[in-house]
């Protein structure tokens, strides 16, 4: 991001305090634009910045189609027009900075979208949120949390996991234990009780089903509706780095179960969220899933494919987790995935598989698997897809494993 005189400042009280230029410079703006900028969560969302010898907060949100985008939170008693976010270039990302916030503000973006209607979202970058059903993100540093694993990540670059014994410890944290069979353990609760729990029954890894944050709690984590935010039903992102802190300090490995293969309709979230479908597809017969209710991500667009890589990449970078267990994979591989003849869509070769989905998983696996050294990519596959653990040069998908879905089910 910039900082020079050039930048436009508003103050908390909303008014503006320089000429509105630009807070993102011309190459950051390529990187986002062309999918590239693997590390998305360090340029949009809420980021704490210095602008022209101010400290606060810029604020920044892709809707390349609103036709007006206003910050709104606790600090200007949310009102839609205190803070106007400027246009930077034509992106399609909006941005403002508000000095002298820190952590902790609560915030939401008031959009005017495509149809003239005027809705609230909440930061598809979010890295913390209020607990459901309240759904304001809240200011957070995860840049610098602390961490104690040294020891551990130093050894894992150096180990080979498929070649290395695994066991692994699949667990819903919410329902594990409770307080008196009612309250569900905090996440520093869990860093003792679990970690205990796991070292006795001599697991090398646990497997969290979905952490991150989900408004609809029976959906076991499956609908997210913040990808970027560890859930804070148990605690915050501080907490949660030290649940895998703890498990690193145990010899335990830590892998999420991580769902890009869709999201839910929650209107306040990543649905049609500039009044056009940015994030799905706008045919139902591409982007409608079938089974859940739920819109299917469109992996051919490259802001969407960037999102959700720089995702993967933000759980091992931020949070030190050691692989991804990735859901539903065989809903993505395939256009006709629980549909009848008629209702999908061929790919430009006349067939049945999801090309640009393909493209996304062998991206993704490459990515986090070379930027993270032992780390491991698990296909939860359910159909007979040849050559899900091998290399795209040979044709594969590049994941480590395939998850033993019949094993697991016995």
């Amino acid at each position: 991001m910039v900082g020079s005189q050039h930048t436009a400042v508003h103050s908390s009280n909303g008014k503006l305090g320089q000429a509105e230029t630009q807070l993102f410079s011309e190459s950051e703006l390529h990187l986002i634009g062309e999918g590239n900028e693997l590390q998305l969560y360090n340029k949009l969302g809420a980021q704490f910045h210095e602008v022209n010898g101010n400290h606060g907060v810029v604020f920044s949100v892709w809707a390349p189609n609103a036709q007006r985008v206003n910050v709104t939170g606790d600090f200007n008693g949310w009102n839609p027009a205190a803070h106007p976010m400027s246009p930077q270039g034509d992106s399609g990302v909006w941005a403002v900075f508000i000095p002298n916030l820190g952590q902790g503000a609560h915030y939401k973006f008031h959009l005017v979208n495509a149809l003239g209607q005027a809705v609230e979202k909440t930061d598809p970058m979010g890295l913390f949120f209020e607990q459901a059903p309240k759904n304001a993100a809240i200011v957070w540093d995860t840049a610098h949390l602390k961490w104690t694993d040294e020891a551990w990540l130093a050894a894992r670059a150096e180990r080979n996991p498929l070649e290395s014994p695994m066991s692994i410890y699949e667990v819903h944290l919410g329902s594990w234990r409770k307080h008196n069979d009612a309250e569900s353990f905090s996440y520093r609760d869990l860093a003792t009780k679990l970690v205990d729990y796991v070292t006795q029954m001599g697991f090398t890894y646990v497997e969290f089903l979905p952490v991150a944050e989900h408004a609809y709690y029976p959906s076991w984590g499956y609908q997210v509706t913040g990808f970027f935010a560890p859930t804070s039903r148990y605690g915050t992102p501080d907490d949660f780095a030290a649940l895998v802190d703890a498990l690193h300090a145990a010899g335990i490995g830590v892998i999420l179960d991580w769902v890009p293969a869709h999201f839910p309709k929650d209107d306040y979230a990543l649905a049609r969220f500039d009044g056009t479908a940015l994030y799905e597809h706008d045919d139902p017969r591409r982007g409608e899933h079938p089974d859940w209710g739920t819109h299917i991500f469109n992996y051919g667009r490259d802001e969407v494919r960037n999102f959700l890589t720089a995702n993967a990449l933000y759980w091992c970078d931020r949070f030190h987790v050691d692989g991804l267990r990735v859901d539903a994979v065989a809903s993505m591989l395939y256009l006709d995935y629980s549909r009848e003849e008629g209702q999908w869509i061929p790919n430009e070769h006349g067939g049945r598989e999801n090309l640009e989905a393909i493209g996304f998983l062998q991206h993704v696996n490459h990515h986090v698997l070379t930027r993270h050294p032992g780390t491991v990519m698990i296909a939860e596959e359910s159909t007979s897809w040849p050559k899900v653990s091998r290399p795209p040069g040979d044709g594969g998908l590049g994941f480590s494993f395939k998850w033993n879905m019949g094993w697991m089910h016995d």
